[in-house]
């Protein structure tokens, strides 16, 4: 094939990838979470962009069902203290929480209070707690995990 076929037939098929790759699934979501959109979401606490899937969190609750999204499970966890007096509704138990399993790849959320939290991970903002489903040697639950992390001042 020469040189002008290659690229007619890349402008031509181009277009149609990129129609097809729209038609696919988004992720799944747990019932109520807001798609974070990868790359582009930014932290609520830090700014930062969301882009790692291994240590995401999302917040959301009150009466107009806002939603937060941080970077990092410890960007949560002192965004939630330093906003309290603010957010009241977010210590009640029909607010939703949810982190990131640091085995998925974004496809798998857990219940932040529910989650098994271990330390020696290398997160985004290195509050270094990656979640899971399950307990592990030296994992912590979420009150202990939190305690730990505003225990470092921040």
């Amino acid at each position: 094939m020469d040189r002008r076929r290659f690229i007619a037939a890349g402008l031509v098929l181009t277009p149609l990838a990129a129609a097809l790759s729209a038609c696919g699934s988004k992720g799944d979501w747990p019932d109520g979470m807001a798609e974070v959109k990868w790359d582009r979401d930014t932290c609520t606490r830090c700014s930062m962009v969301v882009s790692d899937r291994r240590f995401a969190a999302e917040l959301r609750g009150g009466e107009k069902d806002t939603v937060f999204k941080f970077d990092d499970i410890g960007c949560a966890v002192v965004w939630m203290r330093d906003k309290a007096k603010d957010y009241p509704w977010m210590a009640e138990p029909a607010a939703r929480f949810w982190v990131a399993d640091a085995g998925g790849k974004g496809d798998k959320w857990l219940d932040a209070r529910k989650a098994h939290f271990s330390g020696g991970a290398m997160s985004p903002m290195g509050y270094n707690y990656s979640a899971r489903s399950y307990a592990e040697a030296g994992s912590q639950g979420f009150e202990e995990m939190r305690q730990h992390v505003l225990a470092k001042g921040t």
